[in-house]
């Protein structure tokens, strides 16, 4: 019987060597398979899934570890304004007092920011997700929140509207045809693309968003939903191709 008992935990060792081989933690603490993972946002009003951009790997390795250790669960989405965006990562929120300003003024974070990302591919189309940031007068190279980041509800554009952000909100640089289109079919927030790290989008449960965007809030410069909008957890998940 102990003969047994020895083939059988020799197998089992082999078959966890041959598992642990095939996934490998990679040196910032993720496994291989991580990477190919989408993220499931839980909160109070519905969950949506994200799906991050290989195009941002600094961006996507970032979110994903941090989904991963819990860092998200319990965040407030602090910062809600409706057909723009909807923004969350500030670690102050856990704990705030509803109704109240948050410490620092929503300006939390893990201690450290990402080099930007910035692709001329990836824009702010309704669903997009962005990294949040400082303003270029103290921030000139753009660098992300390590933590903060929202996600994109924006609104319908004609072509007169999208001339307009171009000439006022971009300096005259001009949207792609191809993106433009976006912007009239499905929406976005145009006026922040090539400015701010675009790192992914949601793939589903827009109807969340949408949800979270439509809370109440106290209005500038803060736009703290009056009642409180909680991640109650993030987790990785397989892929639905």
């Amino acid at each position: 019987m102990n003969d047994i008992n020895r083939i059988l935990s020799g197998f089992l060792t082999a078959g966890l060597i041959l598992l642990v081989s095939c996934n490998p933690k990679l040196s910032n603490g993720l496994r291989k398979k991580d990477l190919g993972r989408d993220v499931a946002v839980i909160t109070t009003r519905g969950t949506f899934v994200i799906r991050l951009s290989d195009s941002t790997p600094l961006h996507r390795d970032n979110f994903l570890l941090l989904a991963k250790t819990g860092y998200y669960d319990g965040l407030l989405f602090h910062r809600v304004i409706r057909r723009f965006m909807i923004q969350a990562g500030d670690p102050n929120s856990r704990t705030g007092q509803p109704g109240k300003p948050l410490s620092q003024g929503g300006k939390g974070g893990p201690g450290y920011t990402i080099p930007a990302e910035i692709r001329p591919e990836l824009f702010h189309h309704r669903g997009a997700i962005g990294a949040a940031r400082q303003n270029d007068d103290v921030n000139p190279t753009r660098a992300s929140s390590g933590s903060q980041f929202y996600v994109v509800q924006g609104r319908l554009f004609t072509d007169a509207g999208l001339d307009s952000v171009e000439t006022y909100r971009l300096k005259g640089r001009k949207i792609p045809a191809a993106q433009r289109e976006v912007y009239k079919e499905i929406g976005g927030s145009p006026h922040l693309d090539q400015a701010y790290t675009v790192f992914g989008e949601v793939i589903r449960g827009m109807e969340a968003v949408d949800s979270i965007a439509a809370t109440e809030t106290g209005g500038p410069p803060m736009d703290r939903p009056k009642t409180d909008v909680r991640i109650l957890k993030m987790k990785l998940i397989p892929r639905n191709k």
